[in-house]
């Protein structure tokens, strides 16, 4: 394959220049886009479009921005999709200079892989709209970039388009890329669409355009531990004959099945994609399918009562399931349940409405966007309203927001979903709470949070090897004076999961692995894996990255700050601190996003990747980028008062002695509402 990826070092194909193509057909594609330009504005778009090709050339593909921009709404360059197999190749294949290079290389292809990506040729991994780039071409001159690069280069991207390389240090960045950043004035959905459309940005989702996706298996640790720990909260007791129902099994909702069924569950998932079911079935992650609504439940009632770890997915849409749960004459049978569909993308193809097809739905969201915004609307209203009879009639201990946007959209949309305290609607309270505000904030706040790795020579050997190097690690943490039993609970989770990691079969394209781990384990992990580098027992390098729902990688009112009490969650210091912070400190390269999981203008988020060869300096940048990756976001949970968060920062204080943070002083809440009544 080393000679094929050769190719990539050329940039865009033009000579010969391929003939024309479509979307392939008989695999999943994205919606057709509505692009809302006028014909100016179209104008622009091409001439945007064809600044990436040679004016000679222009005759020739005008025509395919025309044809694209009219039936798409975006110019994709589908003719210049690559002829190979796109995917995590071994890390010696790709063309570049050097190996932090070729180790992006390597995470792009993984992210566009067709096993791992939504709709691949649309560049969009996950969430409907999470975009790798805008177009082909900008594929193809950023591997052209990437090939030449030296180690005293930076590459900047912006929303996709290859700024350039710029001199810079071995010490930099090698890549420092945005997606979606648009001055807060303009921000929003409608002109968000526009500049897509025009060439002008992109969403990059959380990992999608950061390029450190590792498929639905970087969601399902942090899936498993979200229904483990709602287990355990709210029905006080593990997952054994219980009923997780849920909705989504297209990139990160694919995750549910897998991650009920490892906690010992029942998963039942409602997904109005065919082929997006069947691709989960087929891998082995969903187990039976279900076309009819009574003969679901019984099969459901059966697994609850036999006690079977079992996933069960429906092919239709998830508001007829909650109006069946909902009818007088229909038991309980559920026991925790939630959505996660893409609803920070709601009226583009991120939530089907009832009582349509999934391909009635692409049709009429194209040809009359309006009466497609009144069909999800009403949908959402009769979801919300299914709900709240349910909850209502406790047959579910309790339903969460999965900080997809679904609560926000259904408040948009008019249901019946804000709380019934004063002044909810303008504090936007809901009825129902975010699972990181329930469930996953205080985890966060202990300094926990989805780290990841990835083998680049994609050899299964080298992946057990980090699992085992991964466990000895948290076992030494859990064995280390004065670590907290609230710690310890939490390593003694992820010793579990990083056990049973490999018998789970979670590897979806790349040899990759999550865990959730603190600085202290992080560091301790990524010292190991590049000494392991370096004497050779690795045999390549090793990718480090982590998902941008982490301890600090996100400020997001409805998600990852959601447990923020200060009022300070509508701030984003923390996720663009992060991002200079890991760069200034190392990282092989860092991404500043605007949208995250839950819509454009709703959040900002950071991530970063970083390259351990097996150099004394990529151990020592290591070392310093996760200890400020971590408690850059534990000293802002301990600023806001969280008690987990203060413990683990006064902890970190004492492990890592240059570490100095400014503590809060508690206030008397009492002392505070008594003099506020004496000046009444």
């Amino acid at each position: 394959m080393k000679s094929t990826l050769a190719c990539l070092a050329n940039g865009i194909p033009l000579s010969p220049l391929p003939p024309p193509r479509g979307p392939t057909p008989g695999i999943a594609h994205a919606p057709k886009r509505v692009s809302g330009l006028t014909l100016e504005q179209e104008r622009l778009a091409i001439a945007n479009a064809l600044r990436y090709i040679p004016k000679e050339l222009h005759k020739i593909l005008v025509k395919d921005c025309v044809q694209e921009l009219r039936d798409y709404g975006h110019i994709y360059f589908y003719r210049f999709m690559p002829t190979f197999r796109m995917k995590a190749y071994p890390i010696s294949d790709y063309p570049a200079k050097i190996v932090e290079a070729r180790s992006i290389q390597l995470m792009i292809f993984n992210n566009l892989d067709p096993e791992v990506a939504q709709f691949p040729e649309e560049l969009v991994t996950y969430g409907s709209n999470g975009s790798v780039f805008q177009n082909w071409a900008q594929f193809w001159l950023v591997m052209q970039y990437l090939s030449i690069m030296t180690e005293k280069q930076t590459l900047e991207l912006y929303s996709g388009h290859p700024h350039g390389l710029f001199p810079s240090s071995p010490d930099a960045p090698r890549m420092i890329l945005t997606n979606g950043l648009i001055i807060p004035r303009f921000d929003g959905q409608e002109m968000y669409e526009k500049l897509y459309a025009l060439g002008c940005t992109q969403y990059g989702q959380m990992t999608a355009g950061s390029f450190c996706y590792i498929g639905p298996s970087g969601i399902v640790h942090g899936t498993t531990l979200t229904v483990l720990n709602a287990a355990r909260k709210f029905l006080k007791s593990d997952m054994s004959g219980r009923i997780f129902l849920s909705s989504g099994l297209g990139g990160m909702s694919g995750a549910q099945p897998k991650a009920t069924v490892i906690t010992g569950g029942i998963a039942v998932i409602a997904e109005v994609s065919e082929e997006a079911l069947m691709k989960r079935h087929k891998q082995g992650w969903l187990n039976e399918v279900f076309r009819d609504i009574p003969s679901l439940f019984e099969r459901a009632q059966v697994a609850k009562e036999k006690k079977e770890k079992v996933s069960l997915g429906y092919l239709g849409n998830v508001v007829d399931l909650w109006e069946y749960l909902a009818r007088d004459d229909v038991p309980a049978i559920v026991d925790i349940s939630s959505d996660q569909t893409s609803c920070h993308n709601v009226y583009g193809g991120g939530y089907y409405p009832v009582g349509l097809s999934y391909e009635e739905s692409n049709d009429l969201m194209s040809k009359d966007p309006s009466e497609f915004k009144k069909c999800v609307d009403a949908s959402l209203i009769r979801q919300v309203a299914a709900i709240n009879k349910v909850v209502s009639a406790k047959k579910v201990s309790v339903f969460f927001d999965y900080g997809n946007s679904f609560l926000a959209s259904a408040a948009h949309a008019g249901a019946e979903v804000f709380s019934d305290e004063p002044g909810s609607k303008e504090l936007l309270k809901f009825r129902y709470r975010s699972y990181v505000e329930l469930i996953m904030g205080d985890i966060f706040s202990l300094g926990f949070g989805p780290f990841r790795w990835v083998c680049t020579s994609g050899k299964e050997e080298d992946l057990l090897l980090t699992d085992r190097i991964a466990r000895d690690v948290i076992i030494e943490c859990m064995e280390e004076e004065g670590c907290p039993e609230e710690t310890k609970a939490q390593y003694a989770d992820n010793k579990l999961w990083i056990e049973q990691a490999h018998e789970n079969k979670l590897v979806v394209g790349s040899q990759a692995r999550i865990l959730y781990a603190d600085a202290l384990a992080r560091i301790r992990m990524a010292q190991a894996f590049n000494k392991h580098v370096m004497e050779g027992k690795l045999s390549a390098p090793v990718v480090l990255s982590r998902d941008h729902h982490d301890v600090s990688g996100t400020d997001s009112v409805f998600r990852e700050t959601s447990n923020i009490t200060d009022g300070s969650k509508f701030c984003a210091d923390m996720a663009t601190h992060n991002f200079i912070g890991d760069g200034i400190r190392g990282a092989t390269w860092v991404a500043l996003h605007n949208g995250g999981g839950c819509g454009v203008s709703k959040v900002i988020n950071g991530g970063h990747g970083h390259v351990l060869d097996g150099s004394v300096r990529a151990g020592e940048k290591a070392a310093a980028m996760l200890l400020w990756d971590v408690n850059n976001g534990v000293t802002r949970r301990a600023w806001a008062r969280n008690p987990n968060a203060l413990l683990s920062i006064k902890r970190a204080m004492k492990l890592f002695p240059e570490l100095k943070v400014t503590v809060p002083e508690l206030a008397d809440e009492e002392m505070i509402k008594e003099e506020m009544e004496k000046k009444e």
